[in-house]
């Protein structure tokens, strides 16, 4: 997931901020997961991963790659995960990783708290216990 917007980078997002503080310690793979939230549900809708090699995207360029997915959703969650190296993670990895995750998501939804979480808006989400 890489692109140059040339947009300002002004105050941004929630989004904007962490993926410029995580960005800092270099590329990462990025399991991502979009939910639909129906209080007091939260329902997984779809999942996938990217590669982040540049922080020259932001909240609005997600939501444009998000709508390929084909589904509304209210929330996305962000799980980096490095390489041994500290680097992107190979294509296999990244999807055992994002199954092991779908799997811990089916036992507990709090699992979101442990990526990023973020609203339709790229504000912070949290999920609490009913």
């Amino acid at each position: 997931m890489s692109t140059s917007s040339g947009r300002a980078r002004g105050l941004g997002t929630d989004f904007d901020r962490w993926l410029g503080r995580l960005f800092r310690k270099g590329p990462f793979t990025a399991l991502i997961v979009l939910v639909r939230i129906a209080q007091p549900k939260v329902e997984p809708l779809r999942s996938t991963f990217v590669h982040v090699v540049g922080d020259a995207i932001d909240w609005g360029d997600i939501v444009l790659m998000l709508r390929g997915a084909g589904v509304n959703w209210d929330g996305a969650a962000f799980f980096p995960t490095r390489g041994d190296d500290g680097g992107l993670v190979p294509d296999e990895t990244a999807r055992a990783r994002l199954r092991e995750l779908e799997t811990a998501l089916r036992g507990n939804r709090l699992v979101l708290n442990e990526g990023a979480f973020f609203d339709v808006w790229g504000r912070t989400l949290k999920v609490e216990e009913a």
